[in-house]
């Protein structure tokens, strides 16, 4: 399917956020006229404006609007020389309107306890989530709607696959895998929130880690670890999950609500957890 109308006839009772750029003016050689429209969406593109660098550019915009939750339209002017590398000389105008009500996408790796009370939890906000595991017996044999159920053997390949943006939670049943993962997000270091399960002890040993592999304490700080707002008390995995789902809505919250463009300020908003969680 490649029509955009198709496209929003899809995405829309989907609810998945997406860009509609259309060529409202058009000035000397252009690959295509004014009309001509496109829909991009966090992984997708439909229809086209004409190809090149100028398709590359639109896309490009497209998802940092997606990105940053902004739901205002935009206008953006290109002029088609050797700046964009195309030789059609003419100029268009793009305008950009976001379409649907922005989405979280959330990573959840890790089919344990906790997980198995996140998830749920997870999936009644407007979310999106991918549930992440190598064991599949660890998975109920019922999913929520809206979650996609992924198992891997090797789970730091799916890191590779996130959407920028996403919510990285990481509660797996090995310490070592944890850091792997931990370091894999880290290095890509587009994502709105990333939070480790575990406690202070396990920070201190993670961030003696990574400073031994070269990141940056600053990149490091990022990571939510322990978790979850202290204010919730409790060590049950519903009390946990409960925890670390009101610090999603928190982060969702101030990244949409806000319309903010990346994480960093964001971390700034939420308290620091006091409450020890184990590792699953």
């Amino acid at each position: 399917m490649n029509n955009w109308i198709s496209a929003l006839a899809e995405l829309q009772p989907l609810g998945e956020a997406c860009v509609l750029v259309t060529i409202i003016e058009e000035h000397g050689s252009t690959p295509r006229n004014a009309g001509s429209k496109m829909v991009v969406s966090a992984e997708r593109i439909f229809d086209t404006i004409g190809g090149g660098h100028l398709e590359y550019k639109a896309m490009e915009i497209a998802r940092q609007i997606l990105a940053s939750g902004n739901q205002q339209t935009r206008l953006e002017r290109f002029s088609l020389g050797a700046s964009l590398g195309q030789c059609c000389g003419g100029v268009n105008v793009l305008l950009f309107e976001p379409m649907g009500q922005p989405q979280a996408h959330i990573a959840v790796f890790g089919a344990g306890h906790v997980g198995r009370a996140l998830v749920p939890l997870l999936a009644s906000l407007p979310c999106r989530v991918r549930w992440i595991d190598s064991r599949e017996q660890e998975f109920p044999e019922h999913l929520p709607e809206g979650v996609t159920k992924i198992v891997n053997d090797d789970v730091l390949e799916e890191v590779e696959h996130l959407p920028t943006g996403s919510y990285c939670i990481v509660m797996t049943h090995n310490h070592q895998l944890d850091l792997e993962l931990t370091a894999s997000i880290l290095k890509r270091g587009d994502f709105t929130y990333f939070g480790l399960i575990g406690s202070k002890t396990k920070r201190a040993k993670f961030e003696h880690r990574l400073r031994e592999r070269g990141f940056d304490p600053a990149v490091v700080q990022r990571m939510r670890c322990p978790m979850g707002l202290s204010e919730v008390k409790g060590k049950l995995p519903m009390e946990i999950a409960v925890s670390i789902a009101a610090e999603v809505i928190a982060t969702y919250n101030a990244h949409f609500g806000e319309q903010r463009s990346t994480a960093e300020p964001v971390a700034k908003l939420l308290p620091v957890s006091r409450r020890s969680q184990g590792s699953l």
